[in-house]
């Protein structure tokens, strides 16, 4: 029995599925909604072997519940039909060099916006130059975020392994992904830790390796709170990614405004009292734009990217002078400066012009949406 227990694990580590399988692997069905674009990236752990779909089902569910409208993206495709989008770029018994060698190819082909890495297990388990392993992890990450240097990286710590040892290797080479983390955000790159060690338990695993159903879902749950950390990672509740809401200054109580509800470009936005109508409505897209009557794009005057720089409204074109991060202390950075929309001189009444500035965490940088 031990022997043939032994067996039935080295054949999961290699990925090769020993359960039914609901939907059989095979070429990706782009099964497009318009939403944001993720990468579920990684292994046998990201494709779901033993539990066809593995974590995938539970962030897509708990995804779906939450309004949010989200496009998996990748050349794999399998899971039961409770996973409304079946693609992914999981990869069974595939190391960390062996994804390094494919995932140029696979990024300019797909553009994810959001990528969801969890890598590393079966160098451990084949022992692989575990030593090294935290070095080629960190040389993935740097292709990725050199490839798609706008997308949001969020990158896991291996979940625990059955075996004692193994699991020792594990826990050093999840030692070392912080600061692979810290330094990528260190250098400006869109990089994120994501501790999936402490979402399961060796209990979850059904072959030492591979999570349970539950498993799994504890792993889509630990995701899914990630997501939602990094506001636009995810997109907004509504549709396609984004949702209408008025842009509130926080000392003023004034909503961010277009003049005289023109539809015309270089309008420079102001606050103005808050009355609901269309020219005060944005809606902040997957594309990291902030949309408003229709047409227009929140945009930096000239690319500008200095102290000062006017906030006015423009026909979208994607550029990064129009591309926002939209953030969790209530700041709102431009992509290309780094600077915060601030209400000029710390203004509170109606009328007062919008500029980019050094962020200083003013309540004048200060927004709400609502």
């Amino acid at each position: 029995m031990r022997t043939r227990a032994r067996w039935l694990a080295a054949i999961a580590a290699l990925g090769v599925m020993i359960a039914g399988v609901v939907t059989p692997t095979g070429p990706a069905q782009a099964e497009s909604n318009g939403g944001v674009r993720v990468m579920p990236l990684g292994d046998s752990i990201t494709e779901g072997t033993q539990v066809p779909g593995g974590y995938r089902i539970g962030l897509w569910q708990r995804l779906a519940s939450g309004r949010y409208t989200i496009d998996f993206v990748g050349s794999q495709f399998n899971g039961p039909a409770s996973l409304g989008d079946h693609d992914h770029q999981g990869h069974p018994g595939w190391r960390i060099d062996q994804i390094d060698a494919n995932i140029v190819g696979w990024l300019n082909t797909q553009r994810p916006q959001t990528v969801l890495l969890h890598i590393g297990t079966n160098d451990i388990l084949q022992n692989y130059n575990v030593s090294t392993a935290p070095n080629r992890l960190s040389t993935l990450i740097d292709r990725i975020t050199a490839t798609v240097p706008t997308a949001e990286v969020f990158v896991a710590q291996l979940i625990p392994l059955s075996n004692s040892n193994q699991e020792a290797a594990v826990r050093t080479f999840n030692a070392a992904i912080p600061g692979i983390v810290s330094s990528k955000v260190s250098a400006g790159k869109r990089v994120r830790l994501v501790d999936m060690h402490s979402a399961v338990t060796t209990a979850d695993l059904i072959d030492g390796i591979h999570p349970t159903a539950g498993g799994y879902d504890k792993m889509a749950a630990r995701w899914y709170s990630a997501l939602q950390s990094v506001p636009g990672s995810i997109g907004n509740p509504g549709n396609s990614g984004g949702q209408t809401a008025a842009i509130v200054g926080t000392p003023s109580g004034r909503c961010v405004d277009v003049p005289g509800s023109a539809a015309t470009n270089g309008l420079q936005v102001q606050l103005w009292d808050c009355h609901g109508g269309a020219n005060q409505q944005w809606t902040y897209t997957s594309g990291r734009a902030l949309t408003v009557l229709g047409t227009k794009c929140l945009d930096a005057a000239g690319y500008g990217t200095t102290p000062g720089t006017q906030v006015t409204t423009y026909d979208c074109h994607g550029g990064a002078n129009q591309q926002w991060n939209v953030n969790a202390n209530g700041t709102i950075t431009g992509v290309q400066s780094g600077l915060c929309l601030d209400a000029a001189s710390q203004g509170t009444a109606n009328g007062t012009k919008l500029v980019l500035w050094t962020c200083s965490g003013q309540a004048n940088q200060q927004w709400s949406r609502r």
